[in-house]
């Protein structure tokens, strides 16, 4: 029998509990041995809760009790789970979370850890939430060099997207929605403003190259700038606006960012919408790989997080094995030193003088009809993205164009 612990009891842990029990007998014959959870920590009451008499709010009942086997996080953010975390794995215990910025930020410290102590630190639902990404990444794709990933890593920017581009909505009305259906927060900002995201990519790339991405180093932007117009324009060019998460090898160092972008209405990822996110992997052997499903959620979540501990099960003596190396050297490249594109929309006093300036700045332009005559959209060539960018802030100098809109790049 392994013995579990569960660390929080919000919306995962209470899924994790709830899983773990209704799913009993099939969870057993594929981990080989019987999973029961007998602790689940708490500051809180749950007088109402069915496993109420598992409830403690006192962590020495977890980390003293030597039949506790597994011990999974889903307390969430890098305080105290952090310190629970080292706590666990510094007694043996194999740790399983959902904790993506627990992760982002210390998962070579927890994972070196884990190695010494000859356990488990697994978290596959930090990244995809029902998504098996993780584990596909180090097994079904372990022959391959992975160059890139290019992902829609957030479910609730997902959904707002959505909502704008095929209802109408603007982003306050499509926020209200996602937050009265549940799948935003109270406080959005780590999903509208690409938090969120960010942390996701800076794990997934971290795997992939087997070097640790710091996350606080990647250029993040969030959805909160894009209007309905944004999504009229990128209809009228076949495109759609996607929150993207995106990553690849560049020669020895790694090109990372997060930012709204338009992608091509032929590509896979046009298609995933609502709450749904997909991830694609691109290997030398392989070729793109693409996973899809639902993002978040309370079910979906906990279904990887208590795969995570059947695979501890299965896998108790091959412990400790992955490991992010950490260069000594700057591993990132810089952003602005990358070819980029980008699509941009202007108010203007002088529609032709506007155009006319436009043109003298920009070798070449792809001009996008306006439903505004007081508005010019275009998209400019391809070039360095710091010299893209210095010329779109610098049209504004002209006395015909009053402001820059929107800037938003162009998926390649």
């Amino acid at each position: 029998m392994i013995n579990v612990a569960v660390l929080g009891y919000g919306v995962v842990g209470s899924g994790v509990v709830e899983v773990i029990n209704k799913n009993a007998n099939s969870i057993a014959r594929r981990a080989g041995d019987e999973i029961v959870v007998k602790k689940i920590l708490d500051l809180r009451d749950f007088p109402d809760s069915p496993f109420k008499g598992l409830l403690t709010k006192n962590s020495d009942e977890v980390f003293e009790d030597d039949s506790i086997n597994v011990v999974v996080e889903v307390i969430g953010g890098a305080g105290v789970a952090y310190e629970f975390t080292k706590r666990a794995l510094s007694l043996g215990k194999h740790v399983v979370t959902s904790n993506k910025e627990l992760v982002a930020t210390h998962g070579p410290e927890l994972l070196k850890m884990a190695k010494d102590n000859n356990v488990h630190y697994l978290f596959e639902a930090s990244v995809g939430g029902g998504i098996p990404i993780i584990r596909p990444m180090h097994n079904c794709l372990a022959a391959n060099e992975i160059s890139g990933i290019t992902g829609i890593l957030n479910g609730t920017t997902n959904y707002i997207l959505t909502q704008m581009r095929k209802t109408g909505k603007d982003f306050g009305t499509a926020l209200k929605e996602a937050q009265q259906k549940g799948y935003a927060e109270a406080n959005p900002t780590a999903d509208v403003e690409g938090q969120d995201a960010c942390r996701k990519i800076a794990i997934l790339s971290s795997i992939a190259y087997n070097e640790y991405v710091d996350y606080r180093k990647i250029p993040t932007e969030g959805i909160s700038k894009l209007t309905v117009s944004d999504m009229h324009y990128a209809d009228s060019m076949g495109c759609v606006i996607k929150l993207v998460g995106f990553s690849k090898r560049e020669g020895e160092k790694i090109y990372a960012r997060v930012s709204p972008m338009l992608i091509s209405k032929e590509s896979p990822l046009a298609n995933v919408d609502d709450v749904f996110n997909a991830i694609v992997v691109k290997g030398d052997a392989i070729g793109d790989a693409m996973f899809y499903g639902r993002g978040a959620g309370k079910l979906p979540t906990a279904s990887a997080v208590v795969a995570d501990i059947v695979d501890v099960v299965r896998n108790t003596g091959n412990a400790g094995k992955n490991v992010w190396n950490i260069r000594s050297e700057e591993n990132m490249v810089d952003p602005e030193s990358m070819d980029a594109k980008f699509y941009v929309r202007i108010l203007v006093d002088d529609e032709k003088k506007s155009k006319k300036h436009i043109e003298k700045v920009f070798k070449k332009i792809q001009w996008v009809a306006s439903e505004d005559e007081k508005e010019l959209v275009f998209v400019t060539e391809d070039g360095k993205e710091s010299d893209l960018l210095n010329k779109i802030n610098g049209l504004i100098d002209d006395e015909s164009i009053k402001d820059v809109s929107n800037c938003i790049r162009v998926l390649y």
